[in-house]
């Protein structure tokens, strides 16, 4: 493992995928929608096809965002034409913390990664994964928001424990949909 100062990070911002409405349970627990489970896997493709593949998913721990990860993770070891072989799993953190976290809660939680970690994956809700991305570079973000299934590509500059407002340049971003 690297002390992390020349290594480049990767930070991939993910809104979880399309949920059902509300209905009598708990929001926490509205799973994802047919069309989520597809457009999750669809995100999961297109990180394995451009190498974004994640060392380390720091996930919320809602019922849909758990299982956009699972969505996800299948999609990422598709055959070639589908996204590719993952690779070695990722270890993966479910953070209860990140379920209706702030901007600024989502960053301290960024600022405790491990400094040898290259790509990070956080898998979150609105309004704060997009907050984040509007804080972390607030001239390339979508001004609407992350859509359900947005994947954002963020660099940050620096170490992640000094991950600071405007350090993290977008460098890609897509919307998934399978």
């Amino acid at each position: 493992m690297t002390d992390g100062r020349n290594q480049q990070r990767t930070l991939v911002l993910l809104r979880h995928a399309k949920a059902e409405q509300p209905r009598d349970a708990p929001d926490a627990e509205r799973p994802l929608t047919a069309r989520g489970h597809a457009d999750a896997a669809a995100a999961g493709a297109w990180l394995a096809r451009h190498a974004f593949l994640p060392d380390l998913v720091l996930c919320s721990t809602t019922r849909r965002t758990r299982q956009t990860w699972h969505s996800v993770a299948l999609g990422m070891t598709g055959s070639p034409p589908e996204g590719g072989p993952a690779g070695s799993a990722p270890a993966v953190r479910y953070e209860a913390a990140v379920y209706q976290a702030q901007p600024h809660d989502l960053l301290e939680l960024l600022r405790g990664v491990a400094p040898g970690t290259g790509t990070v994956l956080l898998i979150a809700h609105n309004p704060g994964i997009s907050l984040l991305s509007g804080l972390l570079d607030p001239q390339r973000a979508d001004p609407d928001g992350l859509r359900t299934s947005d994947l954002v590509v963020h660099r940050p500059t620096s170490r992640w424990a000094a991950l600071a407002p405007t350090a993290a340049p977008i460098t890609a971003r897509h919307t998934a949909r399978g």
